[in-house]
């Protein structure tokens, strides 16, 4: 290298320097690799989760008595037939010929079986003015979805018959196919966005076309090759579509993060005169080494998923720990063996009035460093108070955070998830208003030796006899006997309909004391109540008990990472303090937009009154390792700026101001690509958008603006402190060795590399 003596150890460093002299064979490795990753996932395929293992519990035991009996559970659907007028019953003639018109109606188009009148189920509401047309749909019931039309379109006519009656369909299928036309693309235009925008921003961040081009290519192969490994992963590891849009989405967040740490370090030690190769010797050696430590550190993070015991989870966090892999592994192998291969061409297509050159000369928010004239007055302001600032800053974020001691978290109702905007919404809450529960029953699934045994039909018997009278169901309870396979469904509406609360209370008297009494008397029977609510349920008891490890999980190893990584027991800490606050300031924001309802109108979310059970768990996983970015970028260079002979408040001046730049770029790329998903129209895709855009936000100005400078100016030399019992720990850093900063006019010298 030249322009000073740098000695450069350290994989990141080792990786650099073998593909920068091995370019071609190292973006031939990385091109196989990810044909190799993708063909390969592509000829095995992916294997989704099944119904059995989404959960433990008793919805996990009732989906396995289902599967080993060899049982498919038609997709069912609902007609609701209600008068319009308080006059007119279900005992009147035109009532009557509505529904005997619904019934011919859909069972002549030959894509339903077993249609039920009301008048035989005697589904019919209390006030006579409901009844319930019921069927099942022919064929497989995850493809029904796809056959329901000609059905809709039938009771369409009958409604179009019978103006004084409200005729409605609603299922499973119907719903389907409502969702799927309604929001169908919804998803998959934010996931097809976010490349442009990100694309955009790098051009405004670098002003060139080529070197905008690199992220968003690294990151895009990087999501195909994970893609392809999830596949092959699969099988061992059962992945769902969920764990695949979060993947594209962290995907994407890191692997342009990564390559804008790489390229702008790369940039600015040839601004500081450095040639070519020695600025990308420096960068691998000092942005590649951030980009190892940060990845590993969001592997970890992303591994606490791991710990749910949650399908969906497991599959999410071992998806988006992969992507963060495969990018960081791209970032400190291929990228340098383009940036070698590019040379100056990097540069090329250049957009005058933004790139960086032209808006110094113009003296637009850049000093003559390079560095950011506004982060240099924040931090002129930061360093000469630190005390205030920090008590300033603390106090704006313990402010934002606090709303979330109120946080009510609850899997969301149909009408929250979706408002009342499409009609089936509409329909779902008048069904549940006239069948409290009808629409979502709770499932028994009753196993016997026999089946048709005395005792277990006497069981039965009782137990729909006991559930009525115990105040859990109203009624009807319907009961459906598979004889051959020794299994009955018991289908018991719940009281409490899409009350969550009460229908938990209603499915607990269920379980805990209709169940023993009457089913549990009968030796060798497993009665497992499944459902909707036992779902949710199931789901809740599982997440709320996964918490502790996972955030312990979490923290402790990000703790440790970061105390091998910088040998100091200070900056660890801190790391960990700062980073649950960013977390903490994000909870305070969803709190008071989603469930208080600040500012809600904004961001197209009245109403909603709750936080989705699942996110405040995925936030702190995904934020926790995405806020270490930035955290480990900053502090590494304050860190190689002290080991560099400046004062330790030099130092911090010195590495935010230089980073400023980058930081708020790549965080402006996440707040964009989060944000995107914040405009979905459901509303636990639009709580996790906000959530992430509103994090990564407060995380890149307050957090490493303000507080991080102010704590670590207090702490002064302190910063550096590791007790000499810890001296024997595995020593991480694999610093370049401390070396004069070169100026522009200084000629090359020899170099000593380490390899």
């Amino acid at each position: 290298m030249g322009n000073g003596d740098v000695r450069v150890r350290g994989i990141a460093a080792r990786a650099g320097g073998w593909s920068a002299r091995h370019r071609w064979a190292a973006v031939g490795v990385w091109v196989l690799f990810v044909v190799l990753a993708m063909g390969i996932g592509s000829a095995v395929g992916r294997a989704d989760v099944k119904d059995s293992d989404q959960l433990k519990g008793e919805t996990s035991t009732a989906a396995h008595i289902i599967e080993e009996a060899g049982i498919e559970e038609p997709a069912s659907e609902t007609v609701l037939v209600q008068a319009k007028n308080k006059g007119l019953t279900a005992t009147d003639p035109e009532f009557r010929a509505a529904v005997d018109a619904v019934v011919e109606a859909v069972d002549g188009t030959g894509e339903v079986k077993d249609v039920t009148s009301p008048y035989v189920t005697k589904t019919i509401s209390k006030d006579g003015r409901s009844a319930l047309v019921q069927f099942d749909v022919k064929g497989d019931a995850e493809t029904a979805g796809e056959r329901i039309e000609p059905v809709l379109k039938a009771v369409e006519g009958v409604r179009d018959d019978h103006k004084t009656l409200r005729i409605e369909e609603i299922g499973g299928a119907s719903m389907n196919k409502t969702f799927d036309d309604a929001f169908g693309d919804d998803f998959q235009t934010a996931e097809f966005s976010a490349v442009p925008v990100a694309l955009g921003i790098l051009l405004i961040a670098f002003g060139a076309v080529v070197a905008a081009l690199l992220p968003v290519a690294l990151s895009i192969t990087a999501i195909a090759a994970t893609m392809g490994l999830m596949g092959i992963v699969s099988h061992l590891v059962p992945m769902t579509d969920a764990a695949n849009s979060v993947m594209l989405l962290v995907g994407l967040a890191v692997g342009v993060d990564y390559c804008l740490f790489y390229l702008r370090r790369e940039r600015e030690e040839r601004a500081a005169g450095r040639d070519a190769e020695t600025a990308l010797r420096i960068a691998a050696a000092t942005s590649g080494r951030a980009i190892i430590v940060s990845g590993v550190t969001v592997c970890v993070a992303m591994a606490g998923m791991l710990f749910t015991g949650l399908a969906e989870f497991e599959a999410m966090g071992l998806a988006s720990l992969m992507v963060v892999a495969v990018a960081m592994v791209g970032s400190v192998t291929v990228l340098p063996a383009l940036l070698s291969l590019l040379g100056k061409r990097v540069e090329k297509g250049r957009i005058p009035f933004l790139h960086p050159d032209k808006r110094r000369k113009n003296g637009n928010g850049r000093t003559a460093g390079g560095e950011s004239r506004f982060w240099t007055g924040v931090l002129r302001v930061v360093l000469a108070r630190p005390a205030v600032s920090l008590v300033v800053a603390c106090g704006v974020l313990l402010a934002i955070a606090a709303p979330a001691l109120g946080m009510k978290t609850q899997n969301l109702t149909l009408d929250q998830e979706f408002g009342d905007s499409l009609p089936i919404v509409q329909t779902y809450d008048r069904v549940n208003e006239a069948f409290p529960g009808g629409s979502e029953p709770a499932e028994v699934i009753v196993k016997a030796k026999d089946i048709d045994s005395a005792e277990v039909k006497g069981a039965l018997a009782d137990f729909r006899a006991e559930a009525i009278s115990s105040g859990a169901s109203r009624g009807p309870v319907e009961i459906k006997v598979h004889d051959a396979q020794n299994v009955a469904f018991v289908y018991v509406p719940l009281v409490g309909g899409s009350d969550l609360d009460r229908a938990g209370a209603s499915l607990d008297k269920l379980r805990d004391e209709v169940r023993p009494a009457t089913l549990g008397r009968v030796e060798g029977v497993e009665a497992p109540i499944t459902g909707q609510v036992a779902g949710s349920k199931d789901f809740n008891d599982q997440l709320v008990g996964s918490v502790t490890p996972v955030f312990a999980f979490v923290v402790v190893f990000a703790f440790l990472l970061m105390l091998l990584s910088f040998r100091s027991l200070t900056i660890a800490v801190t790391s960990i303090v700062l980073n649950l606050l960013s977390v903490g300031a994000a909870y305070g924001i969803l709190v008071a937009v989603f469930q208080h309802g600040w500012g809600a109108s904004l961001v197209g979310a009245e109403g909603v009154g709750a936080i989705i059970t699942w996110l405040p768990l995925f936030l702190f996983v995904i934020l926790f390792g995405l806020s270490m970015d930035y955290h480990v970028f900053v502090v590494s260079r304050i860190r190689e700026a002290r080991l560099r002979g400046r004062t330790t408040k030099d130092a911090i001046q010195h590495g935010v101001v230089t980073t400023a730049g980058v930081v708020t770029s790549a965080a402006v790329i996440m707040v964009a690509v989060f944000a995107i998903f914040g405009t979905l129209s459901m509303q636990s895709m639009k709580q996790m958008g906000v959530g992430l855009a509103a994090a990564v936000l407060i995380d890149a100005t307050i957090i490493r603006g303000v507080l991080l400078p102010a704590v670590m100016a207090l702490l002064g030399e302190r910063n550096w402190y590791l007790p000499k019992w810890l001296n024997r720990l595995p020593d991480l850093t694999h610093d370049e060795s401390p070396e004069p900063e070169p100026l522009p006019h200084e000629g090359r010298t020899e170099e000593t590399v380490r390899v």
